[in-house]
């Protein structure tokens, strides 16, 4: 039997060879931190369902955007919970309501070392838990839902918000939210469009993080989750809006999509690892079934092998941490 000549193999056998010849690498700075921050609460309060994660204070979200700005990620995205809610989510555009409260906290802690964005969506605001405006027959009205959007993108530029994240998935959304802010000289503020959303399973336990108040379902307006091409028509109609930054969410299960969508789009496409991805692994890992490390480090390095550019992920000062010390 003759021998192999090439040998694939030799490129594998020592860490310092494996790290050499990585063709994806975590950094810090394409790490982002999803952050929820609480009205009725005076203290941090865990979150049942993701372990390690917190609903903030005002007060301790300070201390999770310095830690954050201390890690040399990316960024932090804001999530609000208000201690009441309406039919058109009144809290959103209130200069006083919890998200842009906690916003103007988190740019003046932050300076220059993170970006600061914000979830820019009505469901964590109406007490029908559903991301636009309803009509008469308890629809959620496209046209209504964005005249409440450019009011929101004012509010949340207005706070301190560098990138406004349109997580809700009304058709022009990010046209509409483009000509408030354009037309109000705020021509800096950056959109990351939230482009292929899909109507998933795994936000679960997001639900529990932001007290959501969802009845019925999302499948009007988020995307099915059989449907590729649909996500590479939709990024594109985001892009060709104005859209600065691309999101396919959620990122496991539509790794397809994204690399899709980077494979065509002219801007940076991110992906939003969620929270249901989140809570599996640290399930699985409670109960000793895999290596917690090494599962978030591969579900992650999987996620930019597939084309993001950056990664909004719970684990983001685990993984800065990991990486500083590799």
């Amino acid at each position: 039997m003759s021998t192999p000549v090439i040998r694939p193999r030799r490129l594998r056998t020592s860490p310092a060879m494996r790290r050499l010849v990585a063709e994806t690498r975590i950094h810090p700075a394409q790490l982002i931190l999803p952050l929820f921050v609480r009205e009725d609460i005076s203290e941090p309060a865990p979150i049942g369902a993701m372990p390690g994660v917190v609903q903030h204070t005002l007060d301790s979200l300070k201390g999770a955007v310095q830690d954050a700005a201390a890690s040399g990620i990316g960024g932090v995205m804001l999530f609000g919970i208000p201690a009441t809610r309406d039919a058109i989510g009144s809290g959103a555009t209130d200069a006083d309501g919890i998200l842009n409260r906690a916003t103007r906290v988190a740019a003046a802690e932050a300076g220059d070392a993170l970006v600061v964005q914000t979830d820019l969506c009505l469901d964590e605001f109406t007490d029908h838990g559903h991301c636009g405006v309803l009509d008469a027959r308890g629809r959620v009205d496209n046209d209504a839902t964005l005249l409440r959007y450019r009011d929101m993108a004012l509010a949340q530029a207005d706070a301190g918000s560098q990138l406004l994240g349109l997580s809700g998935m009304m058709d022009g959304q990010v046209a509409a939210v483009r000509e408030a802010l354009d037309g109000h000289g705020l021509i800096d503020t950056a959109i990351l469009a939230y482009a292929a959303k899909y109507s998933s399973a795994f936000y679960g336990p997001f639900r529990e993080a932001v007290d959501s108040q969802l009845r019925g379902d999302r499948r009007t307006y988020q995307q099915d989750p059989a449907n590729r091409i649909e996500g590479g028509r939709e990024a594109a109609l985001d892009e060709a809006e104005g859209a600065d930054v691309l999101m396919v969410k959620p990122a496991m299960s539509y790794l397809d999509v994204l690399s899709d969508v980077a494979a065509t789009a002219q801007v940076p496409v991110w992906a939003y690892q969620v929270s249901g991805e989140y809570a599996m692994i640290e399930a699985a890992a409670a109960n000793g079934w895999i290596d917690r490390e090494r599962a978030i480090r591969e579900s992650v390095t999987g996620t930019l092998r597939a084309g993001a550019g950056a990664v909004l992920t719970y684990w983001a000062l685990e993984l800065s941490a990991w990486e500083k010390n590799a």
